[in-house]
């Protein structure tokens, strides 16, 4: 059960990524991913100063970790709380070894908090897929597959396949599948919006054995 865990904590990206772009999408078209992104809220993100939120994972009914976090995005100032320690960083200087530990778990948390966002912040492949079935639910949904370059971020060569409403553009569940082809898929529920933010505040596995959930979120 650890190795379902850690195949989720270590899925990261670089925070420095250029924006994506589609080879499938017209030119005349709104791209996807922006549609995506912006049916979470991303055009109020601008407004943010602040963001809270803890990272939960749960195995087995079992709680494997709990990370705590402020992130000031204006100020490139991130604070975390684990095991009962708060420490601190600026994402835009140079990171020492313990501040480059920290910022693997943030870039981590931050993804699955605000994926939605990386489909504009990141740069990767995509392809884009109108009709596929989604691995849990089984139903017919659209599907975009994000796969990152072999030197991109903390876990280069990870590729995630999206399945999300046509009419609403929300993501319902995706499948990790890292660089060494290990493969997870979740849920995308529970959501909820934070001061013009929405965010999945659940994800589970097909069995509810692994759960990665958000609690104390806090958008001002």
């Amino acid at each position: 059960m650890l190795f379902a865990l850690l195949i989720f904590t270590i899925s990261c990206k670089n925070d420095t990524e250029k924006a994506g772009t589609s080879e499938n999408e017209s030119a005349f078209e709104e791209p996807i991913t922006k549609e995506i992104a912006y049916a979470n809220g991303f055009k109020n993100f601008e407004d943010v100063n602040q963001i809270n939120f803890t990272f939960n994972v749960k195995v087995n009914d079992t709680l494997r970790s709990e990370r705590s976090w402020k992130w000031f995005p204006k100020e490139n100032k991130v604070e975390l709380t684990e095991k009962g320690e708060t420490s601190s960083y600026n994402t835009n200087g140079n990171l020492d070894e313990a501040e480059t530990q920290i910022d693997k778990k943030f870039i981590n948390d931050k993804y699955w908090l605000l994926f939605p966002y990386e489909l504009i912040w990141s740069e990767y492949d995509l392809e884009h897929n109108r009709s596929s079935v989604a691995p849990i639910s089984q139903k017919e949904m659209h599907q975009i597959t994000v796969k990152y370059s072999d030197t991109s971020g903390y876990t280069p060569g990870d590729t995630y396949l999206v399945f999300f409403d046509e009419d609403d553009k929300m993501i319902r569940e995706w499948t990790y599948q890292s660089a060494g082809g290990r493969s997870l898929s979740t849920t995308w529920e529970d959501y909820e919006t934070f001061n013009g933010i929405t965010i999945a505040k659940m994800h589970k596995s097909e069995d509810g054995s692994f759960q990665l959930y958000f609690t104390d979120i806090m958008v001002k």
